[in-house]
């Protein structure tokens, strides 16, 4: 006979803790909470969650997907900002999965820096108000996140996802790129969230790669990225010009160096083309 499963958070679960703590989901912190198991198995399938494996969640709110990764047998290291929150989620899961594996970590991901261990995979229901900072910011201070799926806004994970050319590959796109490969991995209804957002989502799945350049190219591409943007109608030699020497002439001297057309435009490049700028740029 099987041994029955685990149990997940459900409609009423949610809103009685929610209850419980006094806790109104605002838009301000984008919480939005999934009440859905089958939405949260597959997350956590998408992500290839292994037991035994330490795995980093962000914004764990309730703690819906906190308990998927803990069923599949997965050591949790959540980051909560909301107090509240924080306290609550390893009485929640205790209650429901008493051999689980968690530590919770009471602070706001964007500043954090170092961990209670080494992460080797991130699975999140990202605030969508932050989720592509946070994306960057995780993945430039834990170089052990070797993949991960998280949940987005399904504007910003089209955005990360996006190849060169296309109408939504944008500053995000390029600064993802730098940390590996993305796509897109399904849509998720807004039916499972409660309270029921505004807008569509979907899961994003990354696979990193070697950086393809130092920490210092790093910045100095980003800053290339930036300012490309900005002004993503005007050509790279007009554009970049305010960091290429000051002017559309020695902008384009190093954009030629560079092997780039300086009449392109900053969606036209990859991530490999930017840094090739900064390069010639450098000397």
């Amino acid at each position: 006979m099987n041994e029955a499963r685990p149990a997940l958070l459900g409609p009423a679960e949610i809103r009685d803790l929610a209850e419980l703590l006094g806790v109104t989901p605002t838009k301000k912190l984008g919480q939005n909470f999934v009440h859905d198991a089958n939405t949260v198995r597959r997350i956590v399938h998408v992500a290839g969650v292994q037991p035994g494996e330490t795995v980093l969640e962000i914004g764990p709110g309730l703690g819906s997907l906190t308990l998927g990764l803990t069923e599949a047998g997965a050591d949790v290291i959540a980051v909560e900002i909301d107090g509240r929150l924080a306290e609550q989620l390893p009485k929640t899961v205790a209650l429901m999965q008493p051999d689980a594996s968690l530590e919770v970590v009471h602070r706001d991901a964007l500043k954090v820096v170092e961990l209670p261990g080494a992460p080797v995979r991130l699975v999140a229901n990202l605030p969508y108000n932050v989720s592509v900072p946070v994306l960057l910011h995780l993945l430039e201070h834990f170089d052990s996140l070797a993949s991960g799926v998280v949940m987005v806004q399904a504007e910003v994970g089209y955005r990360l996802a996006a190849e060169p050319g296309s109408k939504v590959y944008g500053a995000p796109s390029v600064k993802a790129g730098w940390y590996g490969a993305w796509r897109t991995a399904g849509q998720v209804s807004r039916q499972v969230f409660w309270p029921v957002p505004n807008v569509d989502s979907v899961l994003v799945a990354f696979e990193r790669g070697e950086a393809p350049g130092t920490e210092a190219e790093r910045r100095a591409t980003f800053e290339l990225v930036d300012a490309a943007f900005q002004q993503r109608r005007k050509m790279l030699r007009q554009s970049l010009s305010g960091l290429l020497g000051g002017s559309a002439a020695s902008a384009s001297a190093v954009l030629e160096r560079a092997g780039v057309d300086p009449q392109l435009r900053g969606e036209q490049l990859d991530t490999a083309a930017f840094l090739g700028i900064a390069r010639a740029a450098r000397g």
